[in-house]
């Protein structure tokens, strides 16, 4: 009797010039049962050799490799036989520029090169890896599986799962509290050019932004830098320590949870360690936790694209605290998975289009000023 196509394994193949790449991916991705690594190529023209008769169901694209690069590699099977694509990058300033290149053309998810020197490197490494790939074939593209099919394969269970509680234990908010305004913005899969869509959309002069992005270490600092070329609002990787500013929008480290805390009539940053929670660091959880905490009624949050449920729990605390809460919609979304955990939870005041989010936080932000007006 033939398997049904929801069991199946999602079939990957891995094209890096690395050998020490190759070998390092083969064994991560071994370790996940619900994914099957039909070959490693050295360069595209191995890998369109091996795609002649049967096509992968994802790729896993280096971006610099020696006889033709991964960009231009991309560009060709975007044009020709789009497939949904992981990029695999160096973190280096040419390599991030490439990498955000890269999800403009069209790849789902950008992974760095792993570390696995330790036991806890090599477990995070086999998640994000997991995580990835499955986030590329839930993508809303042409040749995705249906979310179903990829939901049913079930992510590689490492460890244990972790709750915010690990960073910030959840507390009581007074009925009614209400702290200076904040935004708050939580996004993964297709989040990159979501949140340029959003905070290019937001004029100048509103309160203070912390943003959670899932995206890897050291490529946090090069997102914000180029959002900060084309929005209005000044937009920064945050800092431990840092007061937020109205007009000002801080983006995660791509390696630590983003807390704030009140101080007085302002929010201050606090960076924080530890493990993932949610199944990331930085977590969407653990901003929107601290956030409810330190702001309650004062918050405006909005959850966008992403794999999984990351966000959600943290959108319910949020809107039992007072704060006003949107979600991405369906239809606009790369991947509807952290706006429906928390649809599903009735953590959400107001559903919009990616196209409207930035409107309906003006809109919300603006009348809640003429509230505070005597």
């Amino acid at each position: 009797m033939p398997r049904s196509e929801i069991s199946d394994p999602i079939r990957v193949l891995l094209i890096d010039d690395s050998a020490s790449i190759r070998i390092a991916f083969k064994k991560l991705i071994a370790e996940d049962p619900g994914l099957d690594l039909i070959g490693a190529a050295p360069d595209p023209f191995v890998a369109v050799e091996m795609m002649r008769d049967s096509l992968p169901d994802v790729l896993l694209l280096d971006l610099e490799m020696p006889r033709m690069d991964g960009l231009t590699f991309l560009r060709k099977i975007m044009s020709q036989r789009p497939l949904p694509v992981v990029v695999i990058s160096a973190f280096t300033k040419s390599g991030s520029e490439a990498s955000f290149k890269a999800l403009e053309l069209g790849a789902a998810e950008v992974l760095a090169k792993p570390s696995v020197a330790t036991p806890e490197e090599r477990r995070e490494a086999a998640v994000r890896i997991s995580d990835a790939i499955r986030a590329a074939v839930q993508s809303r593209h042409p040749r995705a599986r249906t979310t179903q099919t990829a939901a049913a394969a079930g992510p590689i269970q490492v460890g244990e799962r972790h709750t915010a509680d690990v960073i910030l234990p959840r507390i009581a908010t007074a009925p009614g509290f209400s702290g200076p305004p904040v935004i708050a913005l939580g996004a993964s899969t297709g989040g990159t050019e979501a949140l340029k869509v959003v905070l290019e959309a937001l004029p100048s002069g509103l309160p203070p932004i912390a943003v959670v992005q899932h995206m890897p270490q050291h490529f946090t600092r090069a997102f914000a830098d180029r959002l900060n070329l084309t929005c209005r609002l000044h937009v920064k990787e945050a800092e431990t320590g840092e007061v937020l500013t109205p007009g000002v929008a801080v983006i995660a480290p791509g390696h630590r949870h983003l807390v704030l805390r009140r101080s007085g009539k302002l929010y201050r940053v606090e960076l924080h360690d530890g493990p993932c929670v949610a199944r990331h660091r930085p977590s969407v959880d653990v901003l929107f936790r601290s956030v409810a905490q330190a702001a309650g009624g004062g918050a405006v949050a909005a959850i966008l694209t992403g794999m999984g449920d990351d966000g959600a729990q943290g959108m319910a605390e949020l809107h039992q605290a007072g704060a006003w809460t949107l979600a991405q919609d369906e239809a606009s979304c790369v991947v509807y998975g952290m706006p429906r955990a928390a649809v599903e939870r009735g953590a959400v005041d107001r559903v919009a289009t990616l196209g409207d989010i930035a409107r309906e936080i003006t809109a919300r932000v603006t009348r809640e000023d003429r509230k505070a007006l005597p």
